[in-house]
């Protein structure tokens, strides 16, 4: 009798922001101990404290532990300012406040510090994907990488995916993330993040899968990715 398949909803990106965060502590602290901490609580500050208490929340609900808690008041005063935004663009927000005293601070240096927590955050992802797909008996194959992913793909994503014989070649001409930091005159910070997260969450899904990502919405106006899977 043949097994039968569980059906995985996407995760919200409430606890993808919350996983998020938790990398970028963790990576700063360790670099730059209570320093680190005062970075992060000022990244914070100019992001919200409000709006992170209520992702705070909506994570720790469907059950996700994180850090955010830890750079919060027990009581929060204030109105949320982003209510009206996608949970796209909050992340978005998010990221780049964090990022953006580390590396105004320690320069290069801090650039690296936050890609590390990308990459971190991009090979814990990619690991999920694969139990994923290892829950309904599948592969971590090329073909099962896309069909098994962790975030939901909204109409907010333009995408073209074309399969080739070992290899899927993606084109977003429209992306949520990087238009909000676009938008915000964050590219600087962003890119850090799209830098760095296809090709980590590749390699945490399968050490032989491989991304070349050669154009970027924040640099070339699109982004462009051919997923190959080495032997």
């Amino acid at each position: 009798m043949a097994e039968e398949k569980l059906m995985m909803k996407a995760l919200s990106m409430d606890i993808i922001t919350a996983k998020m965060f938790t990398e970028l502590h963790l990576s700063i602290t360790e670099q730059y101990g209570e320093h680190g901490r005062e970075l992060i609580q000022q990244g914070l500050q100019a992001f919200g404290l409000k709006d992170a208490e209520a992702m705070a929340k909506k994570a720790t609900a469907e059950g996700e532990n994180h850090t955010f808690f830890e750079y919060l008041p027990q009581i929060v005063e204030g109105q949320e300012q982003y209510t009206d935004l996608t949970t796209f663009a909050r992340f978005s927000k998010m990221f780049a406040h964090i990022a953006k005293p580390v590396v105004d601070t320690y320069g290069e240096e801090g650039e690296q510090v936050i890609m590390r927590a990308v990459e971190r955050f991009g090979n814990k992802r990619g690991a999920g994907i694969a139990q994923r797909a290892r829950t309904n008996g599948l592969e971590n194959s090329l073909e099962n990488y896309l069909t098994n992913y962790d975030m939901g793909r909204s109409d907010l994503f333009e995408i073209e995916t074309v399969y080739k014989e070992d290899e899927v070649e993606q084109t977003f001409t429209h992306c949520p993330l990087g238009q909000q930091w676009a938008d915000d005159g964050m590219g600087k910070y962003g890119i850090l993040y799209c830098k760095m997260i296809d090709p980590a969450i590749a390699k945490g899904y399968n050490k032989n899968f491989e991304v070349v990502h050669d154009e970027f919405v924040l640099r070339e106006g699109q982004c462009h990715f051919q997923f190959q899977m080495k032997e």
